[in-house]
């Protein structure tokens, strides 16, 4: 893609504090009218990367092009042309949510009335209560609104969901929907595998400040494999030994194991051979492709505690 199909482009990101490497040459990209997933745990360097975008942080390497301008030198311009929702938001105790709305919008994109009285009603917020009353999905809310509601061309989102009751996420996914439907983009950042499986188009996943996946979520599928669960009248003798099956196991009758996109149909056939009476397949979902990556630091930590 041309760099002007791009609203986002990132290229060989590099960012230290001191001694730790926060960003190790960071690829990233979010095409013009897409929402762009943006997965990677606590401290792979995701919030930094996003500090960068908005100007907040200079880089130390690398280039990064947002709406075709410099998010260090450009920040000013590019701000009345972007919104940002981070994952935990701070407001004004004593201004009205209503007034905080206005605030945020003034510091952003510009604000579409009718669209904010839509936002306000579609996430059930109350503008007229002063923000030191609200709870942390309120002040999320506010947050969300006036990016929501604003005219921006591209949407930074970290964590944008944090707080909300699932009501609401379903309230969030809806407008999402609508933004990529007026052909604006967004970099969502997040945690919840399922909300940037329905809602993104293109995922990058990063470990330790590295893009180590790139694509859509259909082109990641091809890396990784089905999983199939099938009862079996035949038994389940020889398919352990077929090429592209793995981790196959039998448990009271069951007969589960994944297998390898490329020799899928094979597979399959033999399983036809032995008679099966109940089968399922289903394609990986994100979190098994985020879990390639992570499952060594998810197996150290099972012995320990899990928040």
């Amino acid at each position: 893609m041309s760099s002007n199909a791009m609203a986002l482009q990132v290229e060989g990101l590099e960012k230290s504090f001191g001694t730790v490497h926060a960003l190790r040459g960071l690829d990233l990209a979010v095409p013009t009218g897409q929402v762009t997933g943006f997965l990677g745990p606590n401290g792979s360097g995701k919030t930094t990367t996003i500090r960068i975008l908005l100007g907040l942080l200079r880089s130390d390497g690398g280039r990064a092009s947002l709406l075709g301008g410099d998010p260090w030198s450009d920040a000013v311009a590019l701000h009345r042309r972007i919104a940002y929702v981070p994952g935990d938001v701070t407001l004004w105790p004593n201004l009205t949510g209503g007034e905080a709305i206005d605030i945020l919008c003034r510091l952003s994109a510009p604000l579409d009335p009718a669209r904010k009285r839509a936002m306000l009603d579609r996430f059930e917020l109350d503008p007229t209560k002063k923000a030191r009353t609200y709870s942390k999905g309120n002040r999320q809310k506010v947050a969300l609104v006036a990016a929501l509601a604003s005219d921006a061309e591209l949407l930074l989102l970290d964590e944008p969901t944090s707080g909300l009751d699932p009501l609401m996420e379903a309230a969030f996914t809806e407008s999402i929907r609508e933004v990529k439907a007026a052909g604006r983009s967004v970099l969502l950042s997040s945690h919840i595998f399922s909300e940037v499986e329905k809602l993104a188009d293109r995922v990058t996943i990063i470990r330790d400040g590295v893009t180590v996946e790139s694509g859509t979520i259909a082109e990641l599928r091809h890396l990784t494999r089905t999983q199939v669960s099938t009862v079996l009248d035949g038994g389940a003798d020889g398919l352990a030994t077929l090429a592209g099956v793995h981790d196959l196991a039998v448990i009271d009758g069951r007969t589960t194991f994944a297998v390898d996109d490329a020799e899928l149909p094979t597979v399959l056939a033999a399983v036809a051979a032995l008679r099966p009476r109940s089968l399922e397949a289903n394609p990986p979902s994100l979190e098994a492709l985020f879990l390639r990556h992570y499952g060594d630091e998810l197996a150290a930590l099972s012995g320990g505690s899990q928040r």
